[in-house]
């Protein structure tokens, strides 16, 4: 047993002191391995850093790049106000056109940008001791070109000499493949002073040379293959998000689509919206639990399209103070809700006008439950939900919602129709109808100092009345 003991031993000692060898010669490979290297020009860190012989320029630069700009991100996270020029700065720096010298006096012009492109590793050789990079000014402001069109990435970027037609567009992530028939480019060059232009149309599979300042647009018609959708809730088998076509698909469409009304359908109090505001308010309730799901609303330029509107229409009009706020409410509410008029309850008609209306992206459809109640609320005892009874006038409905409070103004019964939301002073004879709404005001309760004020103001208007009274008797005196 203690020969085992002593063999086991003698087996740790040499593990534990071959392990330490190899991080020694771990160690030793590591410093073996590195190399310097000099960054100059412009770019976002310079100076004479350390770099692996196994790394090439590429991941050398993105390494000191992305380094740089944790740095400066660093600084700035008590100075806000700083994030946006470090951004502008971070984006001005270019991976074009870097020069590379060799201790041995070599040089080389790299672009990284078409290394990441096309995979040439001529633009991204292994880095050597003593190598020196030389970042250029870019100067996006007149060393440029700009592509636009049919590409996948239009954009501006960095010009340099020898740039031809095809580079422009492999940098702007090559011809977006849902366009048909793109063979042209047009290009649109200025004169020195700016005043002037010339547009060349080529081919885009010539090897046209390009100019600083040039602007691209690869023509071709606007493909018209768009995810068009309307939204359509409630009372139907299947609601939800139904793609339609560009102006030709019917509401009597869209309703089969989403798989035909139900049996509680109320199509005298659906409705249908049209513009981006209210599709935006109904898309983010109805999915807004649904992950992964990329929400297109965007509520600030909602709210700002909302104040333009108000301004547009009330530029020209002589509206007086008095009048402005309700105007305004009630643009505010066409805005937001903009809806149509049309007689929804002939939806089962597949030859009626409301089933040939057409639809258009964005709009929302809501067909809700059939009510067979009315609402009684405001100065009654049990506000809610009354079973609608045919005949019965809005007293019934008060009695059955026990009655009305103690500070119920009796004599001022609203009635609020549920369709056009109209209100009508109630009377015995006034007709109610499925959904309509009751409401019964509450008494203006005054204090006292508001009866002392206007005994006040009734003193002085005899006051004055007295007065009068005296100076024409003097007068005829």
């Amino acid at each position: 047993m203690k020969k085992y003991s002593i063999l086991l031993s003698i087996i740790f000692c040499a593990t534990i002191f071959a392990q330490s060898d190899n991080n020694k010669n771990e160690n030793f490979l590591s410093a073996a391995n590195l190399i310097s290297v000099t960054i100059g020009g412009k770019f976002v860190v310079t100076g004479t850093f350390s770099a692996s012989v196994s790394e090439r320029v590429d991941q050398f630069v993105t390494r000191m790049f992305n380094q740089g700009k944790e740095k400066l991100l660093s600084t700035a996270v008590n100075a806000s106000y700083l994030l946006p020029q470090i951004e502008k700065d971070l984006a001005d720096y270019s991976f074009r056109n870097i020069k590379l010298k060799r201790i041995d006096g070599k040089e080389m012009i790299l672009d990284l940008e078409k290394f990441r492109l096309k995979g040439d590793f001529k633009n991204n050789p292994y880095l050597k001791n003593d190598d020196i990079l030389i970042f250029p000014s870019a100067d996006l402001e007149r060393n440029f070109f700009s592509v636009f069109g049919a590409v996948n990435t239009p954009g501006k970027f960095h010009f340099v000499d020898g740039d031809e037609l095809k580079d422009a567009i492999e940098f702007a992530g090559g011809i977006n493949k849902a366009y048909d028939n793109v063979t042209k480019a047009d290009v649109n060059r200025l004169s020195y002073d700016g005043r002037e232009e010339k547009i060349i149309t080529v081919d885009i599979n010539s090897d046209f040379p390009l100019e600083r300042g040039d602007r691209i647009l690869i023509v071709a018609n606007e493909t018209m293959k768009k995810d068009f959708s309307v939204m359509i809730f409630g009372e139907v088998n299947s609601p939800g998000i139904i793609p339609i076509t560009k102006d030709k698909t019917t509401l009597y469409e869209v309703i089969n689509k989403a798989g035909g009304l139900t049996a509680s359908a109320s199509l005298k109090f659906a409705k249908l919206y049209t513009g981006n505001s209210a599709y935006s308010i109904m898309e983010k309730q109805y999915i807004s639990n649904i992950q992964n799901y990329p929400l297109r609303p965007d509520f600030d330029m909602n709210n700002n399209y909302v104040k333009l509107e108000q301004l547009r229409m009330s530029r020209m009009s002589g509206l007086v103070p008095e009048d402005s706020n309700y105007f305004n409410a009630e643009n505010q509410l066409r805005v937001i809700m903009e809806g149509s008029t049309l007689d929804y309850t002939k939806l089962s008609d597949p030859n009626s006008e409301v089933s040939k209306y057409l639809v258009k992206d964005n709009d929302v459809i809501i067909i809700p439950t059939r009510d067979s109640s009315l609402y009684v609320f405001g100065q009654v005892l049990s506000p809610g939900h009354i079973p609608f009874v045919q005949g019965k006038g809005y007293k019934y409905y008060i009695e059955k919602a026990n009655g009305f409070g103690e500070f119920a103004e009796k004599n001022d019964v609203m009635i609020i129709k549920g369709t056009s939301r109209s209100w009508i002073e109630a009377e015995d004879n006034t007709p109610l109808e499925e959904g309509d709404y009751i409401y019964i005001p509450r008494k203006a309760m005054r204090s006292f100092n508001s009866y002392v004020g206007e005994f006040g103001t009734y003193l002085g208007i005899v006051g004055s009345a007295a007065t009068i009274i005296l100076l024409l008797l003097q007068f005829k005196k």
